[in-house]
């Protein structure tokens, strides 16, 4: 007789969807082996494979169709969601990303924090900086507008737009976005304004060709690079330590939650939001 395991198939998640919609799609393993062929047959564009998991923390992998991506926040708290009763997870946690056999500086992977605030994982991003920096916008067609560098690590251009109709309207191209981002040593771009549907704080999109992608759905550390910005322009919400940011992919919105601490020497970002069982999931 041959029984099936039932841990054997993937959980489906939306992770940082907007009301169950868009988001990122994510296909949780609970157990790991033959990572690469299952994740290619899992039907998601993400697949995350939970290595060992106890109380105090995940050790997991992600994998794309074709390759081992390295780290997904996105991925990260669709297993923390998945995981949390069943494994008896803490509300603070931490989450090692990557394969642990890999030589280098980066063997074992990353390592972040991980915290549940009402309901919400959020993952630690870190000290964010942000400086204004002088920038010929005109090949992205924003000639004119202001720019700054958010960072934490990894620098992102960020520019604000006067409207959320404008933020929508703007139409991407790889080329000048690349063009605009070797000019000032940025690897990716936030266009962001302030407000936006649902009360939410700031609407944004994240675009990031030299990253390898065109337009990110759902992207932590582009907001954590805005955040700062906003920090750093007294554009974050007073009296307060949360920060609701809609981001406006076309036709994948996404809905994030970040917690920050202004700091002297930047703004102190965690950034995460819901991961709920993908509606759209074969029954």
């Amino acid at each position: 007789m041959t029984t099936t395991d039932p841990l054997a198939a993937p959980l489906l998640f939306r992770a940082l969807s907007d009301g169950g919609s868009g988001g990122k799609r994510v296909a949780v393993f609970t157990k790991a082996g033959d990572e690469q062929a299952r994740a290619a047959a899992s039907g998601a564009p993400l697949s995350v494979f939970v290595q060992t998991a106890d109380p105090t923390g995940l050790r997991l992998r992600v994998f794309t169709p074709t390759r081992e991506k390295g780290s997904s926040d996105s991925a990260a708290i669709a297993a923390l969601s998945a995981l949390h009763a069943r494994a008896g997870l803490l509300d603070i946690v931490e989450v090692t990303q990557g394969d642990p056999n890999a030589g280098g500086a980066d063997a074992g992977g990353e390592i972040q924090s991980a915290q549940l605030c009402g309901g919400e994982w959020v993952l630690r991003q870190g000290l964010t900086t942000a400086r204004e920096v002088q920038a010929d916008l005109s090949p992205i067609g924003l000639a004119g507008r202001g720019a700054w560098v958010g960072s934490t690590g990894r620098p992102n251009l960020v520019v604000e737009v006067p409207t959320l109709a404008t933020l929508e309207a703007f139409m991407p191209d790889d080329a000048a976005i690349s063009e605009v981002n070797r000019m000032t040593d940025t690897t990716g771009l936030v266009l962001y304004t302030p407000g936006g549907p649902g009360r939410v704080d700031v609407s944004f999109r994240a675009f990031g060709p030299l990253k390898g992608f065109s337009e990110d759905a759902a992207s932590s550390n582009m907001l954590a690079c805005l955040i700062g910005v906003l920090g750093l322009r007294g554009q974050l919400p007073e009296g307060a330590n949360l920060l609701r940011a809609a981001q406006r992919r076309p036709g994948q919105p996404a809905r994030l939650t970040a917690q920050f601490a202004p700091l002297r020497d930047g703004v102190e970002v965690w950034v995460g939001g819901l991961a709920a069982p993908d509606p759209d999931a074969p029954n």
